[in-house]
């Protein structure tokens, strides 16, 4: 086992909250002993990077064995099926597996992009970005219910989607002067029940930290 992990290469940027999830799915498998580079893509893209993901040229990617593979739940999906020995993050009916990657795509394509234009624009369109974000928010938070994580009793690949996010709840915060507790509890509820595994608590950063860094960044930008 060793010596397979040491064949692992993580493209990083630590404030990604999409490179976030590759850790914590290498952490929850068990699997530590792996090389992490760190990308400034707010400087350059390495050479690296622009070799190993000449489509998109973004991180993460993992580089297994010297081939990468890129996309964050794509590799996490490839984690659990090369690392098989720990629980799968997915369900092995396949309606139970397609609804999972359904609510995780829901995470990519409605949650991200508002959460995204809530701290990037001003304006009417910040306040239409945190109508949507609350939303799309409330809208996993049903999914939820009453359970203790997406699968259930389980920690798994919707959990995974999800929860780097949590570590950017103080911007979405500050810049939409706005509650999450108060609008989604049970997601804050869910959120501090994550954190207390270590595979999660070790894969994200302080939330102070990553805010400093982005209102620092707004201000760079000239976004007020």
């Amino acid at each position: 086992m060793a010596s397979e992990e040491k064949q692992l290469i993580l493209l990083d940027f630590w404030p990604s909250m999409f490179a976030m999830r590759v850790k914590i799915a290498l952490a929850e498998k068990g699997i530590t002993d792996y090389q992490i580079n760190e990308e400034n893509i707010e400087v350059a893209k390495s050479p690296l990077l622009l070799e190993m993901n000449p489509v998109h040229k973004k991180v993460p990617v993992l580089i297994h064995n010297g081939k990468p593979v890129c996309e964050s739940m794509i590799i996490v999906e490839y984690i659990d099926e090369v690392w098989c020995h720990n629980s799968p993050f997915l369900p092995s009916h396949p309606y139970l597996k397609s609804h999972a990657k359904f609510w995780a795509h829901f995470v990519d394509q409605k949650f991200f992009p508002a959460s995204r234009k809530l701290w990037t624009t001003t304006g009417e369109s910040k306040e239409e970005a945190k109508k949507e974000m609350i939303e799309s928010l409330k809208m996993i938070e049903k999914e939820l219910g009453g359970k203790c994580y997406f699968g259930g009793d389980t920690f798994g690949f919707v959990d995974i989607a999800l929860i780097p996010f949590y570590s950017w709840f103080n911007v979405y915060e500050v810049c939409g002067n706005m509650s999450i507790e108060e609008e989604c509890p049970q997601i804050i509820a869910w959120a501090k029940r994550c954190v207390q595994r270590g595979a999660v608590m070790n894969s994200i950063p302080n939330m102070l930290k990553l805010s400093g860094y982005i209102l620092e960044l707004r201000k760079k930008h000239g976004i007020h």
